[in-house]
């Protein structure tokens, strides 16, 4: 599975953020995902069948608005012989723009950062964003393993995913009631069992995870002392022994004692997400400090480090509210760009060149125009939340733009 970027999934949150604002004033926006291995001619087909069922929709402006959207997907459709390498998301509709009559068909076409599993088709008020959501969410594999005398089971965590890989039983006799030396040679036959048991674990488990390249990291939980002694000997490979995250207490084994686990690891996995942003910024704000520390911040000087690629971290915070405009002169084409908030509405300006108009010849986001600047050259982009102090601190003491560069200018 390829990594979701913090770039890709800026983008989806902002993208999901614009859908779910959009309202319709009936049933009647229309949300459809299209896998990658789902025939375009099968969709168009499925498109005139949900046209002519619209037809016995009782509101006239309901079954013309939807109508409109369904006509607007199927004329989408001819662009393509094929979905892209992702599949195909559309989100269309008539959205109200303030008092009755003011709706405006929108579409929003796009390949989403990973592959659409199923084909979609859904109407409502509002676009079905579920799928999209699931995006966001953190997609690194983790491996899980609940552990008992009496069985075991493996499994491979992917976002809130779970597959069992592997179930596990032992055969491992209960307690033995014989006393002397009868008792003492059950044990040690008890023991030697166990062993064995947590041998066989342990194979499965360097089988299961070592063919994992994306692997973040393992848990291992269970309702006794096993797990334990488990962890401590000498049962797993040191590649998967070195990912060892933590061990949970769990009431149960198998498939429920798996979900035990996951539930009871959600919140060590979520900070080891926040804990990646801390060291980044950590290591910025260590770099600061530094009589030859390698650090920049605010937008001027990191864009000007960035043109010259001494940057090798961009850090961008994800609330940054901002825009680039480019003025262009229309008598002279002298050009000009100024950030400014999203909040403030263009005016033309006077172009110093000739005194003349100049208008706004463009408007993006100021973390895509950064954005682009940085994949020019070759610098790594992270998407730093304010869900950390150092998040929040980017964005309030450093203006929401810092670099950790690989030279000093």
């Amino acid at each position: 599975m390829t990594e979701v970027s913090s770039k890709e999934l800026y983008e989806v949150k902002r993208t999901l953020k614009e859908l779910s604002d959009k309202k319709g004033r009936g049933t009647e926006l229309v949300s459809v995902y299209i896998p990658p291995d789902r025939q375009i001619s099968d969709v168009v087909k499925h498109m005139r069948e949900e046209l002519s069922q619209s037809a016995n929709i009782k509101s006239k402006q309901t079954k013309k608005n939807v109508q409109s959207a369904i006509e607007v997907i199927m004329q989408r459709m001819k662009l393509f012989q094929r979905p892209p390498e992702k599949g195909l998301v559309l989100f269309v509709g008539m959205i109200p723009r303030g008092g009755p009559g003011t709706e405006k068909m929108e579409t929003y076409m796009f390949e989403p950062p990973e592959p659409v599993q199923t084909y979609i088709y859904h109407c409502n008020s509002e676009f079905f964003l579920e799928p999209l959501q699931e995006i966001i969410e953190d997609k690194e594999v983790y491996g899980l393993a609940v552990i008992d005398r009496k069985e075991a089971t493996i499994a491979l965590l992917r976002g809130k995913r779970i597959d069992i890989v592997k179930h596990l039983t032992s055969g491992v006799p209960g307690k033995h009631k014989a006393g002397g030396q009868s008792q003492r040679r059950f044990d040690r036959l008890i023991d030697l069992a166990a062993h064995e048991f947590k041998k066989r674990i342990g194979e499965h488990m360097n089988e299961a995870f070592l063919g994992v390249p994306e692997l973040k990291g393992v848990i291992v939980g269970g309702p006794g002392h096993t797990k334990e002694e488990f962890v401590e000997g000498d049962y797993l490979h040191y590649e998967i022994k070195n990912k060892l995250i933590t061990t949970v207490d769990t009431s149960y084994t198998g498939e429920f004692g798996i979900r035990e686990v996951m539930d009871k690891s959600m919140d060590v996995l979520d900070e080891i997400g926040v804990m990646k942003e801390k060291k980044l910024m950590q290591k910025f704000l260590g770099e600061l400090i530094s009589e030859d520390g390698l650090a920049s911040y605010g937008e001027a000087e990191v864009r000007r480090n960035l043109k010259m690629g001494a940057v090798e971290v961009l850090l961008l915070s994800e609330d940054l509210k901002s825009k680039r405009l480019t003025y262009e002169c229309q008598s002279c084409g002298h050009t000009k760009n100024k950030t400014v908030k999203k909040s403030v509405e263009e005016e033309d300006k006077t172009c110093p060149k000739c005194n003349e108009k100049m208008k706004v010849s463009e408007s993006r986001d100021v973390i895509d125009d950064f954005v682009e600047m940085a994949e020019e050259v070759g610098s790594k982009v992270e998407i730093i939340s304010t869900e950390t102090e150092e998040g929040t601190q980017l964005l309030k003491a450093f203006g929401g733009i810092a670099a950790i560069l690989r030279y000093r200018m």
